[in-house]
């Protein structure tokens, strides 16, 4: 479960970092294919070191329970929730953040 843990923090860390400023809304889940690809690996990855048996002899995991893999599933929406908040109150306070560009500058 600690590494499935990590695996799903990863997915919320991959979507939380790919801009510094910017929401959500503004850049899209969809707006970058190689991530969606790249997820979509590290979950068929860290499924098949949790189900396949040799992969769980090298490894050291055992197949967890339906109810366990539940408590994955928020996982994700933390992380970048929280990033999500963090971005917000840096576009809100005054200063915290130096405009990168001319469009930035406050008028």
């Amino acid at each position: 479960m600690s590494f499935l843990g990590i695996v799903a923090c990863q997915i919320g860390t991959a979507f939380a970092s790919r801009t510094e400023h910017a929401s959500r809304a503004k850049v899209g889940v969809a707006s970058n294919p190689l991530l969606l690809w790249g997820i979509a690996f590290e979950v068929c990855f860290a499924a098949l070191v949790v189900t396949v048996p040799v992969l769980r002899q090298i490894f050291g995991t055992v197949i967890p329970q339906w109810h366990q893999v539940l408590w994955l599933l928020p996982l994700p929406f933390t992380v970048w929730g929280c990033d999500e908040a963090w971005r917000w109150h840096r576009r809100r306070t005054p200063g915290s953040v130096a405009p990168r560009s001319p469009a930035e500058v406050p008028q």
